[in-house]
């Protein structure tokens, strides 16, 4: 064999494993099954619009008209040209979905370990402790995909960063400069922020060293690397961040300029409310979970079996067997503060037990960096649990009040954890450490591990109650017996739990032992090492996401049945808007999937609809509904069955008004929307009226105006008018939309807080609404330009490195 292939074809062999690993895991995939995602399935409904209009045309519209009254695509799956690096991220994510995001998490994980230059082995079972943690499966199950895709591309942002640390500025820059841009391309800031946080960590510690060690200069240098490395990533994506960072400040993260509740009080105008960033927070006794899996009760509700209390009780209270058991399905067992739960944050008792073990094993800077990234990603994610240090974060860091569920924060622990646990294994494989300081490092981390867990299954009933935040409501509705009962399950679960990682703690520590007795050899170790790692983590898994998480390809690509109330509604082939009072109208996109609906489901909202629906929507205010056309509502029946009812009063497309009211601020211009008739008068802000010194208007009694033709991205009306007159159109403004009365582009303005205003001279004309973003436009060019400059970067830095190794092969003969 050659030598060549001798040292690549285990790392072939090792890709083939993570395909397999990913494929076997989420085995339904290779029959044709696609996983039922919930936020998939809104997403759906939400994109459906775009998809179709993409599929007919050929054409990226840019812009949707099926939600929240129309807003740009740019969040829900644009395309744009030259995206390269979504070119290369589908080439990388190659397995169907969601293989490819698990595939993603085991080949990033396994190159990060090769630059730490762990062996192969010890990586490939790295990559598998990583991928499989529960908490990066779980994500999965529910639909978090681009939260997925970022965490995947984490460990070779970290490759490429330690690459350049180590002098190998070329291509630790050139894989840093790769991997970032993909990291960007996977959409999801919150976790890109969180990635930050940890590179802060790891150069503040790396400094330290550089210092130490009197290589500042080196330091510098490689900062520089990276700062240009970072840069090419940015304009890699010059695009889909240039379009997100408009967005964004139209969006609910952004600042509306609203300082006041509906209720009157003043608020802070930027970034999202303390309580609502941290309605997520983590239980800083709850964090125990990452080392017992159900040492909170697992997910909001748990299937406890008929061999539980809960079923004995009910059995008592008079429920019938089947009534008993189909009740055990779900059993409130989450005893912790947390709204919702999907399940358990679970490293492995395995991985757990692993990392401490390191500490004692591992020195220098890559321990320092990974165990200070884990202590500020688990203080962090405690929020409001730890006021003190979440409040100053929130005050003081950039950007970090814009993001909410701070407990997903634990990704960083996540990811740390299973890096030094491997490299810790790599070290007692290694000659590094003496045999002596490898059987007290042992015996240490395994009364420390084994005695956390011998602790809590001896003294649980000393240490906690099993008190759940929503048993009172438990004992209202079936009685103190019932939570009586319900307690004990949850005990009996922590019980079962504390002792299942006792075990594999025990069960680690005996292996490790009998290694550095020389009863079992490295490879031998490892495999079974290995077996205990993916026993511990998967079992956990099955339990939230496996083969009856799939359904078939069929349901998924029609998520959504039409009722008959949707039918009715689709006989009017005019152009107007629904509003779905069956459900929360403002978190599902079931509506959307088949009518230009008012509500809609997205995570960044349009700021100023949110505002509208806590002042005006939330109440059913008609003045609203039908300044945005609102022509049919859906409701329930008593049946809960969804009715139509038609609303005669709506505005309409676009009508001429009476009077243009000016205001000084977007508060008053909100709260002007409630004393107004929308169908004669509107408001402008004062900012905006410069142009516009007519405010009163003479409607002609036969002045009309019409919609002619409707597309998501382009609106053609026909008006007729014998005096000037001033025009709303039922359609929210947006930077990007450009007006043209009878071709001719011209001006138009924000009015209602939310809607499009244009002044119309008199006579007839056709006025026509494109969404040119020049925002796409500029870049596009961008994109283009740093992706030519770039690959001739490379190809220049791959020729200086082959003369350079040229030379010093040439240098070694003649010597």
């Amino acid at each position: 064999m050659k030598p060549y292939i001798r040292k690549v074809l285990p790392h072939l062999i090792v890709v083939l494993g993570c395909v397999i690993a990913s494929l076997a895991y989420f085995s339904p995939v290779i029959s044709g099954k696609k996983i039922r995602q919930g936020d998939i399935v809104q997403y759906s409904g939400m994109a459906r619009q775009q998809t179709d209009f993409r599929n007919k045309t050929g054409e990226e519209p840019y812009w949707i008209d099926n939600a929240f009254g129309g807003m740009p695509s740019y969040q829900v799956g644009a395309q744009y040209d030259h995206d390269y690096v979504k070119k290369l991220d589908r080439l990388i994510r190659f397995l169907p979905r969601p293989a490819d995001y698990l595939f993603l998490y085991f080949i990033g994980f396994y190159v990060l370990l090769l630059v730490l230059k762990v062996d192969y082995k010890l990586a490939f079972l790295g990559s598998l402790a990583f991928g499989f943690s529960t908490y990066f499966i779980i994500i999965l199950g529910v639909g978090h995909n681009a939260k997925a895709h970022a965490i995947g591309y984490m460990p070779f942002v970290l490759s490429g960063i330690i690459l350049t640390f180590r002098k190998k500025y070329f291509w630790g820059g050139v894989l840093l400069a790769i991997a970032m841009a993909l990291e960007i391309a996977a959409n999801h800031i919150q976790m890109t922020y969180y990635l930050l946080l940890l590179v802060v960590v790891l150069g503040i510690t790396y400094f330290v060293d550089a210092f130490k060690k009197k290589m500042i200069p080196h330091f510098f240098k490689a900062i520089g690397v990276m700062i240009i490395a970072v840069f090419f990533s940015i304009l890699l994506n010059a695009t889909p961040l240039l379009a997100t960072k408009q967005y964004a400040q139209y969006s609910t993260r952004g600042d509306t300029g609203i300082t006041i509740t509906p209720e009157g009080k003043e608020e802070k105008a930027t970034g999202l409310d303390y309580n609502y960033i941290t309605q997520y927070s983590y239980g800083i006794i709850e964090t125990f979970n990452l080392f017992i899996p159900r040492f909170m009760g697992g997910a909001s509700y748990e299937n406890v079996g008929t061999s539980s209390n809960i079923y004995d009780e009910l059995l008592k209270m008079g429920a019938s067997p089947s009534q008993a058991k189909d009740f055990t399905q779900n059993v409130p067992t989450y005893w912790g503060d947390q709204p919702i739960v999907g399940a358990p944050a679970y490293i492995g008792a395995v991985v757990i037990f692993l990392f401490v073990l390191s500490l004692f094993l591992v020195k220098g800077r890559l321990k320092w960096w990974l165990v200070g990234g884990s202590i500020l990603a688990l203080l962090l994610s405690w929020g409001k649990n730890l006021d003190i240090v979440t409040r100053f974060f929130i005050d003081y860091v950039p950007m970090y009040d814009k993001f909410r569920a701070v407990s997903s924060i634990q990704v960083i622990i996540e990811l740390c954890l299973p890096i030094l646990a491997i490299f810790g294994l790599h070290r007692w494989f290694s000659g590094f450490v003496s045999k002596e300081e490898k059987l007290k490092a042992l015996k240490t981390s395994t009364i420390i591990v084994g005695g956390v867990a011998l602790l809590f299954v001896l003294f649980k009933s000393m240490f906690f109650s099993f008190k759940g935040a929503q048993d009172a409501m438990w004992i209202e509705q079936y009685g103190p017996d019932f939570v009586r009962a319900l307690r004990e399950d949850r005990k009996a679960i922590f019980t079962t739990d504390a002792i299942r990682s006792l075990v594999f703690v025990l069960a680690t520590a005996a292996v490790c032992w009998l290694f550095v007795k020389n009863k079992l050899n490295q490879n031998l170790t490892i495999l079974i090492v290995g077996v205990l790692i993916l026993t511990d983590l998967i079992t956990v898994d099955k339990k939230y996401v496996n083969n009856d998480s799939f359904v078939s390809a069929r349901m998924l690509d029609k998520p959504f049945r039409a009722t008959s109330a949707d039918r009715e509604i689709l006989k009017d082939t005019t152009h107007y808007r629904v509003y779905d009072v069956t459900g929360d109208p403002f978190n599902g996109a079931r509506t959307s999937y088949f009518h230009n609906a008012l509500g809609g489901y997205h995570a960044a909202k349009p700021g100023r609809i949110q505002d509208l629906f806590d002042f005006y929507l939330a109440k059913g205010d008609m003045n609203i509904l039908n300044m945005f056309n609102v022509k049919y509502f859906i409701v329930p029946d008593e049946k809960r069955v969804a009715l139509v009812q038609q609303n005669q009063n709506a505005n309409g497309n676009a009508w001429f008004i009476d009077e243009l009211i000016t205001v000084g601020s977007a508060n008053d211009e909100l709260l002007a929307l409630k004393d107004i008739n929308t169908k004669t008068t509107a408001v402008i802000n004062k900012s905006n009226s410069e142009k516009y010194t007519q405010r009163k208007f003479v409607v002609d009694s036969v002045a009309t105006i019409q919609l002619l033709s409707h597309q998501p991205n382009k609106l053609v009306y026909a008006s007729q008018n014998t005096t000037e007159g001033f025009v709303v159109f039922s359609e929210n403004y947006y930077p990007g939309w450009q007006a043209y009365i009878d071709e001719k582009p011209v001006d138009h303005v924000q009015v209602n807080f939310v809607l499009r205003g244009l002044q119309l001279p008199k006579g007839s004309h056709t006025i026509t609404f494109k969404f040119e973003p020049n925002v796409i436009q500029t870049g596009n060019s961008i994109t283009s330009i740093a992706t030519l400059v770039f690959l001739v970067l490379i190809g220049l830095g791959i020729y200086l490195e082959f003369r350079k190794r040229k030379k010093t092969e040439n240098s070694k003969l003649q010597a």
